[in-house]
């Protein structure tokens, strides 16, 4: 026989569980100092311009 549960439960347990998930992902891209933040983005930045200074030009245009 199959297990009866409480759909009221059922949704609130479900929705408690996502709640906890963007609250996680919320810490981790909020929860830094504004200088990690800055530093991040800095060596993103610096990692961009250097792969651009690599490319190769394509001269058949």
């Amino acid at each position: 026989m199959a297990e009866i549960i409480n759909l009221r439960q059922a949704r609130k347990r479900k929705a408690r569980t996502e709640k906890e998930v963007r609250a996680a992902e919320n810490r981790t891209l909020f929860g830094r100092p504004k200088v990690e933040r800055e530093q991040t983005k800095a060596e993103r930045v610096l990692s961009e311009r250097r792969l651009d200074a690599h490319k190769r030009d394509d001269e058949k245009s």
